[in-house]
């Protein structure tokens, strides 16, 4: 999952989020960093409306809602801050490259699990394991209680 400037954001194989529907603004980064902290604007905030997007079809934009739901805001939009680096423009490719694969998680698909049968060698450790500790847990009683 890589981040390309050119035409947009590529995300998997057959998505890729146009420039135009990602919107950036750059802050103050916090932290240390002495003066040039307070006046040069380092950090990058990335904003990316997934209920409006153009680029996302009907399954893709409801799986998305569903699946990245609690990070989004109200008006369906996916917000990221950057500010890992001291550079605009290594944190703006952070972003982006944050976005990607983000979105790219969201959108995989999980390998449905395919049920196995226990073998019969695992079936009888775990009856032989469970006889060893009902006898361990019969010795310990007082003679008295049996």
């Amino acid at each position: 999952m890589t981040a390309e400037h050119s035409g947009g954001i590529r995300v998997n194989a057959r998505l890729i989020i146009p420039d135009r529907e990602i919107e950036l603004e750059a802050a103050r980064s916090g932290g240390p960093g002495g003066q040039n902290v307070n006046k040069v604007a380092s950090k990058v905030i990335l904003r990316f409306s997934v209920a409006k997007s153009s680029a996302l079809g009907a399954w893709r934009r409801a799986t998305l809602l569903e699946r990245l739901g609690p990070r989004l805001t109200k008006a369906g939009e996916l917000v990221l801050h950057a500010s890992r680096f001291r550079e605009r423009s290594r944190n703006l490719e952070d972003a982006r490259e944050r976005l990607a694969e983000i979105l790219g998680e969201a959108l995989r698909v999980p390998k449905k699990r395919v049920r196995t049968r226990p073998t019969r060698a695992s079936r009888e450790r775990r009856l032989t394991n469970k006889r060893r500790t009902a006898d361990r847990k019969r010795n310990r009683r007082e003679i008295g209680d049996a």
